[in-house]
């Protein structure tokens, strides 16, 4: 993890798969190997790799870490401003959420869909997460989404999630940077490398957070007194939201697994009505007096927005089904126009992820 993020931060050690002891123990161990040492400034504290380790990684597998510990990369020549750093660490923070939800990081293991000489070895069948600087290694074409806040973009084998951690506060955003990653991805994988299977709509985004009140910000966020920070101003269609810890990463994997999800939304929808297209309010079912009814458990924010303001415009009532942990921060949002039925996060994780 340290390798392909440049610089791992220290509190993130606890969300690795191991005990806190055993964690503990390994770390001191690499550091009197001089594998590992760590590196604090401006109160940011990470570990980075020594001489050592970087040698044993690129003796071994240097198919696997060459890409991270050669060249002039961010993740080789490591620099000290706190700006690189956090960048480095946001990273970091996605790939142990993309890590543990079951989703493949590492280039050896995963289709070349960026290579700069371009791609045709089939499918993407598993879910596999590209950082931005491998998007980037395309080439020129790549030039116009420097600017773009995007760490990477998470392939699964129904969608395309141009993926952003926005970590303990709104993250900076420019609306036509950001339209350009969008596009990028709908030419290089829909038109060209991976026509077969994905469309235009498969183009969607997640951002990752460090809790359910940066969720809350977002909806409410008017883009400061700049407008230069995050907002709904329409860039995806679909927007998901996931924290960065277990319950985050237990609904990406569900967001990777199209059987599960269908599965889930078979349950939910018993006892309620088809939804109809016609009906000017976003939904995905209704209840036997017609109340129309959202399933909110992927915490889509573009759809939570218009389902909200499609209630507020009719003067009308709404049910929202999500997740436990999910309500309060839907309740602040909503208000009283909006009854929920939840989820017990504990019961379904036990019953779609033993």
């Amino acid at each position: 993890m340290t390798a392909i993020s440049g610089e791992f931060p220290t509190s993130q050690l606890n969300r690795l798969p191991a005990s806190p002891y055993y964690l503990e123990s390994v770390v001191t161990d690499l550091k009197k190997s001089g594998l590992l040492r760590t590196y604090y400034r401006d109160k940011l504290r990470g570990y980075r790799l020594g001489v050592r380790a970087k040698n044993r990684l690129l003796d071994n597998w240097p198919e696997r870490f060459a890409p991270y510990l050669t060249g002039d990369t961010d993740t080789n020549r490591l620099k000290s401003e706190i700006g690189r750093r956090l960048r480095l660490h946001r990273l970091a923070e996605t790939y142990v959420t993309m890590d543990n939800a079951g989703v493949g990081l590492f280039q050896d293991e995963k289709p070349k869909v960026f290579a700069p000489q371009g791609y045709s070895d089939g499918a993407v069948e598993y879910p596999s997460f590209y950082s931005s600087r491998e998007v980037k290694e395309m080439g020129v074409d790549t030039t116009q989404i420097r600017s773009s806040r995007f760490t990477g973009v998470l392939l699964t084998s129904s969608g395309i999630y141009v993926t952003y951690n926005s970590s303990a506060a709104l993250m900076k955003w420019r609306y036509k940077s950001e339209m350009r990653v969008k596009a990028l991805m709908w030419s290089v994988l829909c038109q060209q490398r991976l026509t077969g299977q994905y469309n235009a709509d498969a183009v969607q985004g997640v951002v990752l957070g460090e809790s359910m009140e940066l969720a809350y910000q977002m909806l409410t966020s008017t883009g400061g007194a700049k407008h230069d920070y995050f907002m709904l101003d329409g860039s995806y269609d679909h927007f998901f939201f996931f924290t960065n810890d277990h319950q985050g990463e237990v609904l990406l994997a569900l967001l990777c697994d199209c059987a599960k999800t269908a599965q889930l939304n078979d349950i939910l929808k018993q006892g309620l009505t088809t939804g109809a297209a016609s009906r000017a309010v976003e939904h995905d079912a209704f209840e036997a007096d017609g109340t129309p009814v959202l399933f909110c458990y992927f915490f889509d924010l573009p759809r939570i927005a218009r389902f909200n303001s499609a209630l507020d415009l009719m003067d009308s009532s709404g049910t929202i089904i999500c997740f436990d942990f999910q309500a309060d921060v839907l309740r602040r949002y909503c208000g009283s126009r909006v009854r929920f039925q939840t989820i017990d996060f504990i019961k379904f994780e036990r019953r779609f992820f033993p």
